[in-house]
């Protein structure tokens, strides 16, 4: 059964909720404003500076006071509005659901099977990205400001990136590796906007329809292959409008040379996962997960932005206000912060909150979303995917609580999945991803490193408990230095996590332990830096027939100067085999 688009089971109660809003945002948009104007970003320090404004310290005064006046005015309103609307949290959904039609048919990924008598290969792209979409006020704390402006152009450029062509070149070489990564070269760079930003309003505009999901075994609709004849002595060069292809393949050996081309969709060893530093999405992303979202009309914006090329999106995702005993922590003020856009329709979709959440955190209602997808149909079977996203506690030096709450999160997903899997169904896909705060790399992570979560579900990106892969790149930036030239753009942060000298003063470093020096990284290893989002698989859910591997890891630089973390993204490829045997 399709879920219903409104949190509210009828028009009155959400009439009366939008009215208690209504009432409340007028002395809430003052408060905002008041914080933005007392806390400038490092970048409009820097104009100032240029610009020798001496009025400023006057505009800032008068402007204090004036939001300040503003917002003792309308308090008596919001006060009303407050008695209106927190009552109503208790009858509200949890989520939102936005949904509507797709050029593109849904469940088309699935005709590679069908076309070899339910047999085949057929592959799924993943990403997650923590956008810090907190009301203007607070996302200045981050050294980030605009929260409207930027959410609506992550929007577009997510759209633009995810639904560009999958450009694959064959080789025809026997030396060579047969199917070289997608080139993100190939298309127009982009350029810095007035507030440090990527600039949207010069991107090329999304392709006309959704690329469907499908694997290496066939083409799929807006795939773009470029057959390349070659000898067996050494691989052709590349033809000129591809000239800067290779400049985009960050694929290093371990004594860091790069990687020959490689075949898209296979595995390297073991302990080699094919992946790139990409100025662009990947594109024919399946399923995004986006993390503090915070600001509703921000979530809006990304889902008019979303909605016609996913079809699906889930936003406003958490509870408001008091809650019953034991089901979150204190007040509410802010929700989970979770957005989720997908090209499946939404079968099946149930939230938690997280009961243990402490200080700021406790402030917003973080907790786990997870949904079941229907994917299409197989041989008169439905086919279904399960995705799950969070978005953990943040405070350093607080393990145990982030290790309760991995405990939660496995513990709620393993319910979910017993309550909604039918013995009818195929699963071919079972996904945890988002900002878990706690990396693979600091001494005062170590209790969360250890967590069962990573005997359950595989990170592509974890050697062990405490220890990365050597081409590993952290994701969370260093807020001071957001808006320098060498990470301002998505082509010059690409550049920079290049570069291992630069990395260390753009990409934040492990935390110690409280009174224990910091010796990092161990004599011969890569500096990596904090990587704290992560998207985990696993294949122990999925039906007996299907196998998985990772085709591809992708570190995104295209929200450059937009947000303080490096979105990821992840392709797995999943075989059906019918026979039983491994493919």
């Amino acid at each position: 059964m399709a879920l219903r688009e409104s949190p509210f089971s009828n028009g009155c109660a959400a009439g009366l909720h939008a009215l208690g809003w209504a009432l409340i945002l007028p002395c809430f948009w003052f408060l905002n404003r008041l914080l933005a104007v007392c806390k400038p970003t490092t970048l409009e320090r820097a104009r100032r500076a240029e610009q020798e404004c001496y009025l400023h310290p006057l505009k800032v005064f008068f402007g204090a006071i004036l939001f300040f006046i503003l917002f003792l005015l309308t308090a008596p309103l919001a006060f009303l509005g407050f008695l209106l609307w927190a009552p109503l949290q208790a009858a509200r959904r949890p989520f939102s659901y936005h949904q509507e039609a797709v050029p593109a048919t849904e469940g088309e990924a699935l005709g590679g099977w069908e076309q070899q008598g339910g047999g085949g290969k057929v592959t799924f792209g993943f990403a997650t990205a923590n956008l810090c979409l907190l009301p203007e006020g607070l996302a200045r704390f981050n050294n980030l400001s605009n929260t409207q402006c930027r959410a609506a152009a992550i929007g577009k450029l997510i759209a633009y990136g995810v639904s560009r062509p999958r450009i694959r070149i064959f080789v025809d070489s026997p030396s060579s590796c047969g199917t070289l990564s997608p080139s993100s070269s190939l298309l127009p760079p982009t350029t810095p906007s007035s507030y440090g930003s990527t600039d949207t309003q010069d991107q090329p505009p999304p392709a006309d329809g959704p690329e469907e999901p499908g694997g290496p075994a066939r083409t799929r609709a807006g795939d773009t292959t470029i057959d390349m004849p070659g000898d067996d002595t050494e691989s052709p060069a590349p033809p000129p409008s591809a000239a800067n292809f290779n400049q985009n393949s960050h694929q290093h050996r371990r004594k860091g040379h790069r990687h020959p081309p490689r075949a898209l969709g296979s595995l390297g060893s073991a302990d080699d996962v094919p992946w790139e530093v990409s100025p662009l999405f990947p594109a024919g992303v399946d399923m995004v997960c986006l993390e503090e979202v915070f600001d509703k009309r921000a979530a809006q914006k990304l889902t008019q932005a979303l909605g016609p090329l996913f079809g699906h999106v889930l936003y406003d995702v958490g509870v408001y206000a008091c809650q019953a005993p034991g089901c979150c922590s204190g007040f509410k003020f802010f929700n989970s912060g979770l957005f989720l856009a997908s090209r499946y329709p939404v079968l099946e979709a149930q939230y938690h909150c997280f009961p243990n959440s402490k200080g700021e955190d406790a402030l917003a209602a973080k907790g786990l979303l997870a949904v079941k997808v229907l994917i299409g149909q197989n041989q008169g079977q439905n086919v279904v995917g399960y995705f799950n996203c969070t978005h953990l506690h943040a405070p350093e030096g607080e393990g145990a609580v982030r290790c309760e709450q991995l405990n939660m999160v496995t513990k709620w997903i393993a319910e979910f999945q017993a309550q909604t899997r039918r013995s009818d169904e195929m699963v071919v896909f079972d996904v945890l991803c988002g900002d878990f705060n706690f990396d693979n790399c600091s001494p005062d992570d170590v209790l969360e490193q250890k967590h069962s979560v990573f005997e359950d579900y595989r990170d592509p990106c974890r050697a062990g408990p405490g220890k990365e892969k050597l081409w590993v790149i952290g994701t969370l930036l260093e807020q001071p230095t957001l808006y320098d030239d060498d990470v301002r753009t998505p082509e010059n942060l690409q550049k920079t996590l290049e570069r291992e000298e630069l990395r260390k003063r753009y990409i934040s470093p492990p935390v110690r332990l409280a009174g224990c020096p910091l010796d990092y990284p161990e004599p011969g290893q890569p500096w990596v830096g904090r990587r704290i989002d992560y998207i985990l698989y696993r294949e122990s859910t999925l039906d007996k027939q299907c196998h998985t591997e990772v085709e591809d890891f992708t570190f995104v630089t295209q929200l450059a100067g937009l947000t303080d973390h490096i979105p990821v993204g992840l392709r797995l490829s999943v075989t059906l085999d019918l026979d039983g045997a491994n493919p």
